[in-house]
């Protein structure tokens, strides 16, 4: 299992939710972070929080739906010189349930499409070559399992799109030790998911933070944040190496 102690993480969507949650076990675990929200005020709760906990950490800010602006960050980051080892793309959007589905505005797309995939692709693209030129390196693009629900049609193309663009990415690190993987914390009750969603946000930890941990060499996988609640991180980590394999044809 790595150990992330000391290591650097950048964490979308940090200011509240799942990704509140994710940088609170990633500190826990002694990770040092980057904070992402649209405001940079709107991190504070959690920047107080992780620090409490003794690790390092900053605040960055970007509106993922303005690419400028997502560029404009990761210029700031390099600035720094910071060395960016893990990444949890977890901020995402869920534009509109269109109850009149055959009506859906383009503008759904468009925005989904920013924010769900343009967003965490450019950070991706961003950070992967100095990855692998230190040989190492941790990525987790937050996905959904949403399906035969065309009243959300901007947010699950977005996602889909997502699913296919790391798992094509990740065939050529499959057998490095820089990973990209797939998590998904299920349908849980945050602002995205809404008070009647059946689970309680934390049901998705350690589940979205476990594919920073393993130490495989796999890429492209679909670490469902479901399968490992209850668990410790060890057993979360064990059973995600030892029941889910990478997608790619074996040699």
């Amino acid at each position: 299992m790595v150990n992330v102690k000391g290591k650097w993480a950048l964490v979308t969507g940090a200011s509240r939710g799942i990704g509140y949650l994710a940088a609170e076990f990633m500190a826990g675990q002694g990770c040092n972070l980057i904070l992402h929200s649209r405001k940079a005020e709107h991190c504070q709760d959690i920047l107080d929080k992780v620090t409490g906990l003794g690790v390092e950490a900053y605040v960055v800010q970007a509106e993922l739906s303005n690419l400028d602006e997502v560029e404009k960050m990761l210029q700031y980051i390099d600035e720094k010189g910071t060395q960016v080892d893990i990444v949890l793309n977890n901020a995402g959007v869920q534009i509109a349930y269109r109850n009149e589905y055959l009506k859906t505005p383009m503008e759904d797309y468009d925005m989904s499409f920013r924010i769900n995939t343009m967003a965490p692709m450019m950070i991706c693209y961003h950070f992967l070559p100095k990855m692998a030129e230190r040989g190492f390196g941790r990525i987790l693009n937050t996905t959904s399992g949403i399906t035969l629900d065309p009243q959300q049609a901007g947010y699950s193309a977005s996602k889909a799109a997502l699913d296919k663009v790391t798992i094509d990415l990740g065939s050529k690190f499959e057998g490095t030790d820089v990973m990209i993987n797939l998590t998904d914390p299920g349908w849980c009750r945050t602002d995205l998911g809404g008070q009647h969603a059946p689970n309680a946000p934390e049901s998705a930890i350690p589940g979205v933070c476990v594919g920073a941990f393993v130490d495989d060499k796999k890429s492209g996988r679909y670490l469902n944040a479901p399968y490992f609640y209850g668990l410790t991180l060890e057993e979360a980590v064990k059973k995600a190496e030892t029941e889910m394999d990478s997608p790619y044809p074996k040699n």
